[in-house]
């Protein structure tokens, strides 16, 4: 391995090759802290020149590596193979164009998710994919999990808004596919590579669609006093026809850490509080908010808060979006599921889901895109304590089963 380490040296300069176990500790797990690997090393490319060059050092010597960029994966995207690299990315963070007529984006992997509609602003423009970890993630993961987030019942996935990729494949061979437009001949390569895990190769520039920024929003957060009845209110509204920008549910146990972390308000009482936010011009905003609050009201929130500005609004997503890493401050470990069950089914899915953490004495806390049936039950454990992850991942298996 000592050879590999010198020819990596040839590639980088000492401050961008890390090599020793203090430096590498950042990089043995992803946000799924449970599991761990050390790597051989960390390279820290800053062009894509250099990012091709190591891919091909790799290949050329069997070498295993792992595309890396903030690190948030729930799921273990970012796990590094032993005796592997790591190749970490967050320096190609450039926006290399930004075209408003076109409405374009080109980026490389390391820029973060929000700052490509932070750029695109100026233009009336935004970046529709909204991953809870968006202030921090970046596009290249994004495109290697097709992430989604609490808008995504609207408007769909990363792979809905990627025009085109370049790519060094394992084999160190630079592929293009697609650009700015969606006008193309002949097979959907960026929606082969959108959602790989890394496994075909890296991505150097991404083309991203952008969308007009909607002209009006109706936020409403309304408290219930079981998950249940939050449930049955999502069933409602789909049932009603609306097409909602977003439709969130947060149970008792992350609503609890939401208020530690960011001090987020909620309604007294309540076991459960759902998010719903219509958006789009404003006549047609007038109308469904008046259809929406019908189906609200009719049922029987303990409370509901519409907010009145965008302050208000940006405080109930703030809450929302902090929910997974605010968990932490109620558990030092956590698994998350992401399974999806019918909407007709929620009710009936939060209450089993429930019953289950009852019966093993196990913490659940429920955060998830209720719109699309989308569940993620945090799992809670502690892992200094022995068997406390099996015991998590015997109830993740029943749950997923259910």
């Amino acid at each position: 391995m000592s050879a590999a380490l010198e020819r990596l040296a040839e590639l980088l300069p000492p401050g961008r090759l890390l090599v020793r176990p203090v430096e590498l500790a950042a990089y043995e797990s992803d946000a799924l802290t449970a599991f761990r690997t050390r790597p051989l090393a960390v390279v820290m490319p800053e062009t894509a020149e250099e990012v091709i060059a190591i891919v091909r050092l790799c290949h050329e010597l069997q070498l295993p590596f792992v595309a890396r960029g903030s690190g948030t994966s729930l799921s273990g995207g970012s796990l590094p193979i032993a005796d592997g690299i790591v190749i970490a990315l967050n320096r190609l963070n450039r926006i290399l164009k930004l075209d408003p007529v076109q409405r374009i984006s080109v980026v490389q992997p390391g820029v973060i998710n929000t700052q490509v509609t932070t750029a695109a602003a100026p233009f009336g423009l935004h970046y529709a994919p909204d991953p809870s970890s968006q202030t921090i993630c970046t596009i290249g993961g994004n495109v290697a999990f097709n992430s989604g987030g609490a808008h995504c019942l609207k408007y769909g996935m990363t792979s809905n808004h990627v025009l085109g990729i370049k790519a060094v494949l394992a084999t160190g061979e630079v592929v293009e596919w697609g650009g700015g437009s969606r006008e193309r001949l002949g097979p959907d390569w960026c929606g082969l590579f959108v959602g790989n895990e890394g496994l075909f190769g890296i991505a150097l520039e991404i083309t991203l669609q952008l969308l007009p920024k909607a002209e009006c929003f109706h936020t409403v957060l309304a408290g219930y006093r079981t998950l249940e009845q939050a449930g049955d209110a999502v069933s409602a509204v789909i049932a009603s026809g609306l097409l909602p920008g977003a439709i969130e549910i947060m149970d008792a146990l992350a609503l609890e850490a939401a208020v530690a972390a960011v001090h987020a308000e909620y309604p007294p009482g309540c076991e459960a509080v759902l998010i719903v936010e219509l958006e789009g011009p404003r006549e047609v905003v007038t109308i469904e908010r008046e259809r929406l609050d019908a189906i609200l009201v009719a049922s029987a929130p303990v409370e509901m808060r519409p907010a009145h500005d965008a302050d208000e609004r940006m405080a109930i997503w703030k809450g929302r979006k902090s929910a997974f890493s605010a968990v932490g401050r109620l558990s030092p470990d956590f698994i998350v599921q992401d399974g999806v069950v019918p909407r007709r089914k929620l009710g009936e899915a939060l209450r089993r889901i429930a019953e289950m953490s009852h019966e093993t004495h196990i913490r659940v806390a429920n955060v998830f895109h209720a719109g699309d049936g989308n569940l993620h039950p945090l799992i809670l454990f502690d892992g200094r304590e022995s068997g406390a992850l099996q015991r998590a991942e015997d109830l993740a298996g029943r749950i997923l089963k259910m």
